[in-house]
Formats: C-alpha cells, structure tokens, sequence
C-alpha cells in the first residue's frame, strides 16, 4: 500500500558520490519540466530536521552545502543508520507526505532499501538515476575524500549495484550532459 501523499506517475531514484551533481541535475530537470509537473524530494531533509530538533541544532544550515553540516556530518550519519535500522522506510514515508506532482526526482538515494522501498510502494513507476564524475570533476566541485563519510554505507551503499535505469555522466562537459538530460526529459515527457 503507497503511504499518504499523491499517487506519482514517475519516480526517479537519484544516487551518486558527493559532489557528483546529484542536486544540479535534479534541479536541472526541475527548471525545465516546472515545478508544477515535478517535485524534488530530498531523502536527508527529514533525517536532518529530525536530527537537529534532537541535538539542538540549525536545521536550515544543515541543508547547505557548508561547513557546519560537515561538522556533524559523521555522527548525523551514525544516528541515521540507527533510524534505518530499527525502520528502514522511516525517512522515505517522510518525504512523499502530500507531494502531489506527477513527477518525483528522490535527489539523494544512497541505500538498496531506499530503492526497495519506492519499488514496493510505488512498484513500476520507479526507476534508477545513477549521477557519475571523475574524481577529479568532484575535487574541482570542493570534494576532500573524509574518512567515515566516504567510506561509509551512505557513500558506498549502491556502489554494488550494478544495473541502474540511467546513468548520467556528469564529468564537466557540458555539452554532454545536456544530451543526456534530453534523454531523460523525453522519456519523463513520455510518461506524463
């Protein structure tokens, strides 16, 4: 049974490295389908709400890309996988309450059981969104390898898996990349 919210025609499971540009192709295809057609759901805006309410902390900074959520960036992902642990599904039934587009780009997949949730719940509408670059395209985008955070399940979670619906090079060409964002918007189109 789908949980509350709208029913989506389309559910695309982004995943990919910090600083592969997750978030800059998911607002990408947002800018460009409107944000009447699609939602960009963000699976750590709960879990940092949450976690911040608990630690008394500045929620609002750390949703940005800044200093301070990378102050607590390891022990936020300690006490998440704690939350998945005891509910796999927590964060995910969070984040589709009331979303009533048709479209969902879930902007930061990281886990097998975030996608097993979506698939469950929402079944063949779901598909995979891999987001790939150098690590040297990352290093130019501010990516310090940090122990702990990219060695951690958060980072590495879907490194195994090894087929996805799409797989967008994001590498700084960017000429290339809106090809492949072409793509991925006629089939969204298709859909609707």
């Amino acid at each position: 049974m789908a949980p509350l919210g709208g029913v989506p025609g389309l559910v695309l499971l982004f995943s990919g490295k910090r600083k592969s540009g997750k978030d800059f192709v998911t607002e990408a295809l947002q800018s460009r389908l409107g944000a009447d057609v699609c939602a960009i759901l963000r699976l750590s805006g709960p879990l940092k709400e949450q976690y911040a309410q608990e630690h008394g902390l500045d929620f609002q900074r750390l949703m940005d890309a800044s200093t301070y959520k990378e102050a607590y960036r390891s022990d936020m992902i300690r006490w998440g996988e704690e939350k998945r642990q005891a509910d796999p599904g927590f964060f995910c039934r969070k984040i589709v309450e009331g979303v009533c587009q048709p479209v969902w780009l879930v902007s930061d997949t990281r886990r097998v059981s975030d996608i097993q949730w979506f698939q469950e719940a929402y079944g063949a509408v779901t598909q995979t969104v891999r987001v790939v670059a150098t690590e040297e395209s990352r290093q130019q985008r501010g990516w310090v390898f940090t122990p702990g955070v990219d060695d951690a399940e958060s980072e590495c979670g879907l490194d195994n898996l090894r087929t996805f619906d799409w797989v967008i090079e994001n590498h700084g060409d960017e000429q290339r990349l809106e090809e492949q964002l072409e793509h991925l918007i006629e089939f969204v189109r298709s859909r609707l």
